[in-house]
């Protein structure tokens, strides 16, 4: 096989438990000289750290697919794409989770922001793992505003009761502009429905005049079989849910095993 572009998630896939990518998974990504688009549910200054790593160039996606973006010379995000929630549903989902969730860890994303009202356990939790720090918005009824360029609204619980009960009241909604998924065990992340992880990868092979059967990806959620299901050889992380593994090419080791730069010597080498 010839693989000509490999698409990779980050969360639980490039990045390990520590939100890093290790310098032997950098190494073996590097040495591979396959060029990689990073497909994340990120926000790109999420994505920053991974990308200096790597020494990606060219473009990547971000939010899901909300956002497609290079970087420019300055280390700027020059937007390719954009598909943000409006306003009037970002006001609605934030005060309904606010009301009936109070106990959930919630904020919210512009392209170079991340917004919250509150530190609590879950805005804690995510800025240990990015290392970014939240924009505080000091007044609730203001945080409840949203803001006009929402790419992600981020939801955060440890308690699985809870999730489920989240994710039901959200469905519930029948907000078609909207989709709801899970990104990680204790993440459930909100997008707009045309946000598809597929959708740059769709915008990326047909600039580059790529055949599905020269391309691959790594993946473990389930968010990310879009992607998966665009690639001619998807390969899903050891910590994957059983579903995702299903549907692998092959599955390699786990994100705390260096499972990416493993897979692709491995299995597209």
């Amino acid at each position: 096989m010839t693989i000509k572009r490999i698409f990779c998630d980050m969360d639980g896939t490039l990045l390990n438990s520590d939100g890093q990518v290790s310098k032997r998974n950098a190494s073996l990504i590097r040495d591979a000289e396959i060029p990689v688009t990073l497909v994340s549910a990120r926000a790109p200054m999420e994505m920053r750290d991974a990308v200096e790593a790597l020494q990606l160039k060219g473009v990547q996606v971000a939010f899901n697919g909300g956002l497609i973006y290079r970087i420019g010379d300055n280390n700027e995000v020059l937007p390719i794409h954009t598909q943000i929630i409006k306003k009037e549903t970002v006001q609605q989902l934030l005060r309904g989770i606010r009301q009936h969730f109070p106990q959930v860890s919630l904020s919210y994303y512009g392209m170079n922001n991340w917004y919250c009202d509150k530190i609590d356990e879950g805005i804690q939790y995510e800025h240990n793992l990015t290392q970014q720090t939240p924009t505080f918005i000091h007044n609730e009824n203001q945080f409840l505003e949203g803001k006009l360029n929402t790419f992600k609204i981020m939801m955060i619980t440890f308690d699985e009761e809870n999730m489920r009960e989240l994710a039901k009241y959200l469905q519930s909604l029948d907000l078609p502009e909207i989709t709801i998924q899970r990104s990680g065990k204790a993440y459930l992340e909100i997008t707009h429905h045309m946000a598809k992880k597929s959708k740059g990868i769709a915008y990326i092979l047909k600039k580059e005049h790529l055949p599905k059967e020269e391309t691959a990806a790594f993946g473990d959620g389930h968010n990310d079989l879009p992607m998966l299901e665009m690639v001619g050889y998807p390969i899903v992380m050891d910590n994957a849910f059983d579903d995702i593994k299903a549907i692998a090419y092959k599955i390699t080791k786990s994100n705390d095993e260096d499972g990416v730069g493993y897979g692709i010597h491995k299995y597209l080498k």
